[in-house]
């Protein structure tokens, strides 16, 4: 191992594995849908270590990067098969339109009363909140993002008022994961109002090992299960091929006023 953030610290044993060790071997069914493939790297494995320890102490989380990065598909996949049995998720999309009552109104569904003014998932559970997009929605005239201030004034003040009754609701045992892209088509800057109740985990561009470990599972997959065994050898050279294309496609190919189109990813 080449540095510390490679290998992982196994409490109960007192020793130090590679992060890859700390998962079941990952096998592919040929009959997964294309867009539903999530091939573990070492990446994504310590990303996801670091956002469950966060969520699980009550810590909120944003998951930031450029698209294709496999931050929305990662975290879903995480909340989803990967917490303890007493978190459940809750899924929520931002769009342009998206407004702050719109907002209010989705978790305020998912909430059970516990006594007076007090609300939260049923008793024994907790919920970790997943927002998409989360810079996505438009700004109005004074400049604010409504949907990001009714978040921001349940982190700050742990509850929002029912607008019928004026009554305030404290929200308790949730934590908040977000994930967004870098400001620009469509996407918004947010305010660091917001964004300093957040703790960061970046998910830079995929590293040459990792997309070669995505697309060799998915390819040798591919190739046992559909078509001769004697094209195995070639999976390799294929990918190699594959991946020196991609990069010379970033490095040739650069967007330009005339032509912003040219932005690639997976």
């Amino acid at each position: 191992h080449t540095s510390v953030y490679d290998v992982a610290l196994l409490l109960e044993e007192k020793r130090w594995v590679g992060w890859m060790e700390t998962i079941a071997t990952f096998t592919l069914s040929p009959k997964t849908e294309f867009h539903d493939i999530i091939v573990p790297t070492l990446d994504s494995v310590r990303y996801m270590w670091v956002l469950e320890q966060l969520a699980t102490h009550e810590r909120h989380v944003l998951a930031v990067g450029p698209t294709g990065t496999g931050k929305t598909l990662n975290v879903i996949n995480k909340l989803m098969n990967g917490m303890p049995d007493k978190y459940g998720p809750v899924f929520v999309g931002f769009s342009a339109q998206t407004s702050a009552n719109m907002t209010q109104d989705q978790i305020d569904a998912k909430m059970d009363k516990r006594r007076k003014g007090v609300y939260g998932p049923p008793s024994g559970k907790k919920y970790v909140i997943f927002v998409d997009d989360v810079n996505m929605p438009q700004r109005e005239e004074y400049g604010a993002q409504p949907p990001i201030e009714i978040l921001r004034q349940w982190m700050g003040h742990g509850g929002w008022y029912e607008r019928r009754s004026w009554e305030f609701r404290k929200i308790v045992d949730v934590s908040f994961i977000g994930a967004m892209g870098p400001p620009g088509g469509g996407r918004q800057v947010v305010t660091n109002r917001f964004l300093r109740y957040f703790n960061f985990i970046a998910f830079p561009e995929l590293e040459d090992a990792s997309m070669k470990t995505i697309f060799s599972v998915i390819l040798h997959t591919f190739v046992e299960a559909h078509l001769p065994e004697t094209l195995l050898p070639l999976c390799e050279l294929l990918i190699d091929a594959s991946i020196k294309l991609y990069n010379s496609l970033l490095k040739g190919l650069l967007p330009t006023p005339a032509k912003p189109h040219y932005t690639f990813n997976l």
